[in-house]
C-alpha cells in the first residue's frame, strides 16, 4: 500500500491524532499517524495588541484562529490524502503559559486576556517571592492575580475560575477545568511530592489577602491539576462545532491534560529526564533543564516548573528572541523589492541568517538589543529594539546578522548562568526547537556557542509544540499502560535525533566577548526606554 493510501485509511479510520498550539505568532495544529509521525498540518498567523499598555489577544482572535489553523489542517488532508477528517483517536490543546484570564461563575470573561508578555507584576512578583521564599515571576497567573489585587481593581470578587490560554481552550471544548501539571506550574508553585498545587502556599496566600473582602480561596478558582496520561475529558457537541464550524468533526473524542508551550517543547525534543534539557526559541525563549535536585535558594530569574509528568525543572525565560531580526529580514524584504526583485521570505532567510556564520566571531564591535517588550531577565519592564555601533566598527552583513542572533540569546545567558554557575547544574546536551533553528546549520551553532553545550535538532523541530502535545495526546491512549512518559518517548524518537553540534572554541568565545559588551551596553538601553517614548 502506497504512502498516500495508507494515510488515506488511516484518516477513514479514525486513528490519526491531532495536536493544537497557540504560540504568541502562529497557532499550528498537526495530524500525527499511528506511528507519531506528523503526516499533515495547518496553521493560522496571529499577533498580539497592545491595547491600553496590556498585551493581549481578544476571544473573538482565538477562536478565529484556532478554527482558521484546523481548516487549514483539514484543506491539506484533502489535498493530499483525497478525504475529510472525521475523527481521531485523540486530541491535545496547547497554549503559550501564564498570563492571566479570569471568569465569572456564568462564564464571562472579566477583564481581556493578560499575556505573559506583560513585565507589569513587579510588586506582585516580588511580594509573593519574599512571602512564599519561591520564585514567582512577573508572567505567572498568580503574580498577575495578585496584582490585580493591590491595584484593588473591582473584577476580583467575581472570579471564579482563573486559566490559562491552553486551559480556556480545553474548557470550551470539553466542559472540564482542568490543567495538566506542567501548564499548572506556571499558575503557582507545584509540590513535586503530592503533584498538586503547594498546600501551603496556597493557605499563606489567603492569609495574605485577607480581610480584603474577598470571597473565594484560592485553590478554589485554580484549575484541577493533572499528570500526563490521564483522560482529561471528550469533545462535546458544542465543542466539536467551535473547533470545526464545518461540523465535519465528530464529538465525543478524548483530551489529554492542556499543557503549555514549556512542556510540550520538552516532549517534542526527548526533554523530560534529569540531565536533559531543551530550549524553545521563537518569539520568546526558555531553556529548560530537568534537575537532580532542589535549587539552594529562591532565584528570581529561574521558574522552577515541572515537566508533563511532574519532575521538577529549571526554566530560564527571556522574552525576546526571533522578533526584532524578523523584522530587520522583512526591512531587507521591502529593499528587494524595491528594487524590483522578487525574494521569498524563505530564501530571505535561507541567504541573510548563514552569513551569521562568516562574520567576526565577536561581530565586529557591533550590538543590538531585541527588546520588543519588556525583559525580566535584565530588570526592564518595557523594551526599544536598539542597534549600536562605534566609528571603528567592522560594519558589514554578516556581523551585523550576527549581532542579531547573538543578543537574542544573551538575556537568555543571563539565567542560565545562574543554574549552572551559581547552582551547579549540569545538563549533557541540550535539544533545540522552534523558528530559530528552521535554517539548517545556523540556529545550533548559535546557540552552542551561547550555551557552551552540545545542541541537536530534530527533523520536527519546526513542528514544535504542536508534536509535542500530539505526543502527550498519544501517550493518554497508549498501549503499554505501564510505560512511564520517558519509556514512551525513548520509543518515538529512536533513531530520531539528529547529531548534537557541540560548541566551535572560537564561536564560544566570541559569544562571551559579545556577552560582556552586552552587560555594559544595558545602560545605552535603559536610556533608549527612559527617553524615547
Amino acid at each position: 500500500m502506497g504512502t498516500v493510501s495508507k494515510g488515506m485509511k488511516m484518516i477513514e479510520d479514525g486513528h490519526g491524532i491531532i495536536g493544537i498550539e497557540m504560540g504568541s505568532t502562529r497557532i499550528k495544529v498537526v495530524l500525527i499517524d499511528e506511528e507519531n509521525t506528523p503526516i499533515a498540518s495547518g496553521g493560522h498567523d496571529w499577533e498580539n495588541t497592545l491595547d491600553d499598555g496590556i498585551w493581549t489577544y481578544s476571544l473573538g482572535e482565538v477562536w478565529e484562529g484556532v478554527q482558521s489553523s484546523f481548516a487549514d489542517l483539514q484543506k491539506n488532508v484533502e489535498a493530499q490524502y483525497g478525504v475529510v477528517l472525521k475523527k481521531v483517536r485523540a486530541v491535545g490543546i496547547s497554549g503559550m503559559m501564564h498570563g492571566y484570564m479570569v471568569f465569572d461563575a456564568q462564564g464571562k470573561q472579566l477583564v481581556p486576556f493578560r499575556t505573559w508578555r506583560n513585565n507589569m507584576t513587579g510588586q506582585a512578583s516580588e511580594e509573593l517571592t519574599g512571602l512564599f521564599d519561591y520564585p514567582i515571576p512577573q508572567r505567572w497567573s498568580i503574580a498577575h492575580l495578585y496584582q490585580a489585587i493591590l491595584n484593588n481593581e473591582e473584577h476580583v470578587g467575581r472570579i471564579a475560575h482563573a486559566t490559562t490560554l491552553a486551559g480556556y481552550v480545553h474548557w470550551m471544548l470539553t466542559g472540564q477545568q482542568v490543567m495538566g501539571i506542567g501548564e499548572a506550574s506556571g499558575m503557582f508553585p507545584i509540590d513535586i511530592k503530592t503533584q498538586d498545587y503547594r498546600s501551603e502556599l496556597a493557605d499563606a496566600f489567603d492569609t495574605q489577602i485577607a480581610g480584603k473582602g474577598i470571597p473565594w480561596k484560592l485553590k478554589a478558582i485554580l484549575p484541577r491539576v493533572m499528570s500526563a496520561g490521564e483522560l482529561a475529558g471528550e469533545l462535546t457537541p458544542e465543542g466539536a462545532l467551535l473547533l470545526d464550524p464545518a461540523g465535519n468533526l465528530e464529538a465525543g473524542i478524548p483530551l489529554c491534560p492542556p499543557e503549555g508551550d514549556a512542556g510540550t517543547g520538552m516532549v517534542a525534543t526527548n526533554s523530560v529526564e534529569v540531565r536533559t534539557g531543551n530550549v524553545s526559541a521563537g518569539t520568546s525563549v526558555f531553556a529548560m533543564l530537568v534537575l537532580e535536585k532542589e535549587l539552594s535558594k529562591a532565584h528570581p530569574e529561574i521558574d522552577l516548573v515541572t515537566t508533563p509528568d511532574g519532575k521538577l525543572v529549571g526554566m530560564a525565560h527571556s522574552n525576546n528572541c526571533t522578533s526584532d531580526y524578523n523584522a530587520w529580514i522583512s526591512l531587507f524584504g521591502e529593499v528587494a523589492d524595491a528594487l524590483g526583485l522578487e525574494v521569498s521570505s524563505t530564501d530571505l532567510y535561507g541567504k541573510l541568517l548563514p552569513l551569521s556564520l562568516k562574520g567576526d566571531p565577536e561581530c565586529g564591535g557591533l550590538l543590538s538589543y531585541g527588546y520588543v517588550s519588556g525583559e525580566h531577565l535584565t530588570g526592564f519592564s518595557e523594551g526599544r529594539p536598539l542597534f549600536a555601533r562605534s566609528s571603528d566598527s567592522q560594519f558589514t552583513l554578516a556581523n551585523f546578522m550576527r549581532s542579531h542572533l547573538f543578543t537574542a540569546l544573551c538575556a537568555l545567558r543571563t539565567g542560565l548562568d545562574v543554574l549552572m554557575n551559581e547552582e551547579g547544574v549540569e545538563v549533557d546536551e541540550i535539544r533545540g526547537h522552534g523558528g530559530f533553528f528552521k535554517t539548517p546549520g545556523v540556529g545550533e551553532r548559535i546557540m552552542a556557542a551561547a550555551m557552551n553545550t552540545p545542541v541537536s535538532i530534530l527533523e520536527t523541530a519546526g513542528e514544535g509544540g504542536s508534536w509535542g502535545i500530539a505526543l502527550l495526546a498519544s501517550y493518554m491512549i497508549r498501549e503499554d499502560r505501564n510505560a512511564s512518559l520517558p519509556e514512551f518517548l525513548e520509543k518515538v524518537f529512536a533513531d530520531n535525533m539528529g547529531e548534537a553540534v557541540k560548541p566551535d572554541p572560537m564561536d564560544v568565545a566570541g559569544f562571551e566577548q559579545y556577552f560582556e559588551r552586552y552587560q555594559k551596553g544595558l545602560s545605552v538601553e535603559r536610556a533608549a526606554v527612559e527617553f524615547l517614548p
